[in-house]
């Protein structure tokens, strides 16, 4: 392959490979000691990818002869970038640049730009939403903030996928967008928001990938500079690719095939904004000579936070996850009455675990949408716990960690040399003038401990790196951190952390809670087509897989203290153990008296932490297998619900389906909703297919829960034996 050194060259460099790569387990050895040319690692959550890279890109350094600065590592977030930049420097190996698609862009662009337009590069502008204000404007569009987020967020899809405004309305309904408008009014806002920028001078962050893969296929001499320069690529997260990320890859490399690519189809979680596995799955069939390396040891998690995630995801053999790691307690399952009880709940374990040794910084809270979080940072707070919410302020925009910087560099140009010995103690030497002690304050209000545990994390950063150089001083350390700053790549906080699922994608803690389980927050209410759906699962799994430890699994019946109608979320009904004839348990444990019965957690006698078995009962559960009517196969979960193997085909009752679409559409008119509010296409099918003549036969499909049962069950018992249904349900929410 092209790029492979010679026989005698790697027969030279065995002895040093054998030395680099001996700690390495023998998946992880053969995907860093694979040729130099196409190479695709299948990584699993835990299984060690950012090891396998760096150990991989310093074998090609060391032991290869490849330059560090002919290699160019791309991954999705400045924070996975900094990491595999400290990595290669921590193994001797600086000088590889390893940026994120847009930084290495922006970079390119730079340089090459003024010889290319004869100009200046136009102004970066980081957000879209002042310029998507002024075109709303100019189409005399009346939007509030979160219509015009959503709108934004629909302009980065087009722009993402390689849609241009002429063929947005065309390519959003063959994707089968939901918009906040009609297709062909985002279509004119589009048009209207890049003319806005045009006349303004600047561009936005998709604009700096397309104008680098333009440049770079238009410009022979840029072409040729780029490739030379980076003569090696390594992907990070590829299965989050989009179409113009790819793109930009594809101009980077030309008719070169030195690609390495690293992903796992189970966290492919950002397919709204146009990121889509199918480069990564479809890698050995466009590199046929590419080596496939499946990583599959999970080094993170214990035997039951990795057997609950195999079991979400179905893992096929071959894929599955197999643990590493010693065993540990099993996963919790908290069933509560309200919304506030199970953020009390929460909380009380948090606290729990911090009084067992469980430092905060290794404890996090994910939900599925930021609104989730304001009901346990009081909770949180109220206990007196530390933390932080990501996606907050920057750290290094903080108003003490500006002023420590400052310090900092300060202290690095005064002559004064009478400072203690070590870097450690000289770093809190400087940061005493902001009033920091080492120790940790047993008083003060929220936002003074806040201030204090930014500059421990600064301190921290100053140990770790003595620990790792002894020799390093204070201009080391300061220029450590500016690399940080340039990059954003903040260090750990001492604080439980509060962060939606998709954020928390790529970090890891001791202890995850996995908050908000129930039906319409995860899968989310807008989640309707099987696609959707099942990427509402993947985003449940990268949750779980964040867990090391311990997991805790919570919903709530009701949203506040109201009627309990909600039902745990349908994507745990596999996961939760199950006795026999009574369902899952809410606790995890099946032990006497584990269901049936609602435990006190906490100080506030929040109910449910300890048992019940909750919406997830139902008659048939712990009984006879339900099986496929087609084929005979025993079915869990979903499938068993409908009834059949997502594989063999449906008996629908097509006269039944459209009478059952007539009566939504009269229903959602008389109640002035959308029709999926009332029932999605996919419950009318299995209506239409499973034709249930009772309410327990009715609560079995999936899509009905008890509001929807007792507004429309009647009506739709009447259609299912060719009645005519009772008068439409007073309006109010379904």
């Amino acid at each position: 392959m092209s790029g492979s050194p010679a026989p005698a060259a790697r027969a030279a460099a065995s002895p040093a490979a054998g030395d680099l790569l001996a700690e390495l387990d023998p998946e992880q050895r053969a995907a860093a000691d694979a040729p130099l040319g196409p190479v695709c690692i299948l990584a699993g959550a835990g299984t060690g990818k950012t090891r396998t890279i760096t150990h991989r890109i310093a074998h090609m350094v060391v032991d290869r002869g490849v330059g560090s600065g002919q290699i160019l590592a791309v991954s999705f977030t400045t924070r996975a970038a900094g990491e595999l930049r400290g990595r290669l420097r921590a193994m001797g190996v600086p000088g590889v640049q390893a940026r994120t698609f847009h930084s290495a862009a922006l970079r390119q662009l730079q340089h090459f730009w003024p010889a290319v337009a004869g100009g200046p590069l136009p102004r970066p502008e980081s957000s879209k939403i002042p310029n998507m204000m002024r075109a709303a404007g100019r189409l005399r569009l009346r939007t509030d903030r979160a219509e015009l987020r959503d709108l934004t967020a629909e302009v980065e899809w087009a722009k993402a996928s390689l849609v241009a405004p002429g063929d947005y309305a065309r390519m959003a309904a063959a994707s089968g967008r939901e918009t906040a408008m009609p297709a062909e009014v985002i279509a004119r806002l589009y048009a209207a928001y890049e003319e806005v920028k045009r006349e303004a001078g600047v561009v936005d962050m998709e604009d700096l990938l397309l104008l680098t893969a333009a440049m770079i296929e238009e410009h022979g001499f840029v072409a040729t500079e780029v490739r030379a320069r980076y003569r090696h690529l390594v992907v990070d997260e590829y299965q989050d690719v989009n179409a113009l990320q790819q793109r930009v890859l594809e101009a980077w490399l030309g008719e070169r095939d030195s690609l390495c690519v690293v992903g796992d189809p189970h966290q492919t979680i950002y397919s709204f904004a146009g990121a889509t596995p199918r480069y990564l799955l479809d890698f050995p069939r466009r590199y046929p000579d590419a080596a496939l390396v499946r990583l599959v040891r999970d080094y993170r998690s214990t035997p039951q936070v990795v057997g609950l995630a195999n079991r979400l995801v179905q893992a096929a053999p071959g894929t599955r996850l197999v643990a590493a790691a010693p065993d540990g307690p099993p996963p919790v399952w908290l069933e509560c009455d309200s919304e506030a009880d199970e953020a009390a709940a929460v909380a009380s374990r948090i606290r729990t675990l911090i009084a067992r040794g469980t430092p905060a910084s290794r404890i996090a809270v994910l939900y599925r949408i930021n609104a989730q979080s304001e009901a346990y940072e009081a909770e949180i707070g109220a206990a007196g716990i530390a933390y932080l919410v990501r996606g907050g302020e920057k750290f290094f925009a903080r108003t003490e960690v500006v002023a420590a910087l400052r310090l900092l560099r300060a202290a690095l140009r005064s002559a004064d040399t009478d400072r203690p010995d070590g870097l450690a103690d000289t770093v809190a030497d400087i940061l005493g003038a902001l009033n920091w002690r080492a120790d940790r304050p047993s008083a003060g209000s929220g936002a003074e401990r806040e201030q204090w545990e930014n500059l421990a994390a600064l301190h921290r950063l100053a140990t770790d790196l003595a620990a790792r150089s002894p020799q390093a001083d204070l201009t080391e350390f300061v220029a450590e951190l500016g690399d940080r700053v340039t990059h954003e790549h903040q260090p750990t906080v001492e604080g439980v952390t509060l962060s939606t699922l998709h954020a928390a994608k790529g970090l890891e803690w001791d202890a995850v809670f996995l908050v908000g389980l129930a039906d319409g927050t995860l899968p989310l209410v807008h989640a309707k087509t099987a696609e959707q759906i099942a990427e509402e699962r993947r985003l449940l799994y990268v949750g779980v897989t964040r867990a090391r430890t311990h997991l805790i699994l919570s919903w709530a019946l009701a949203r506040a203290d109201g009627r309990r109608s909600r039902r745990p979320s349908r994507f745990l009904d596999d996961l939760r153990p199950v006795r026999r004839g009574l369902g899952p348990t809410a606790d995890g444990r099946g032990g006497a008296g584990s269901a049936g019965t609602k435990g006190a957690v906490g100080a506030k006698g929040q109910r449910g932490a300890a048992g019940g078995t909750g919406a997830g009962d139902g008659p048939s559960r712990g009984r006879s297998a339900v099986r496929c009517r087609v084929c005979g196969r025993a079915l869990t979960g979903a499938q068993a619900r409908v009834g059949r193997c997502d594989g063999c085909s449906g008996d629908v009752d097509g006269a039944l389906y459209e009478r059952l679409r007539a009566w939504r559409a009269a229903t959602a008119r008389e109640l002035r909703m959308p029709v999926f509010v009332i029932f999605t296409d996919a419950t009318l099918q299995a209506i239409a297919e499973c034709r249930p003549g009772s309410v327990a036969e009715l609560v079995q499909l999936p899509g009905i829960g008890q509001v929807k049962l007792d507004r429309y069950g009647q009506a739709v018992l009447d259609l299912v034996a060719g009645r005519t249904p009772p008068a439409t349900p007073a309006r109010g929410l379904p």
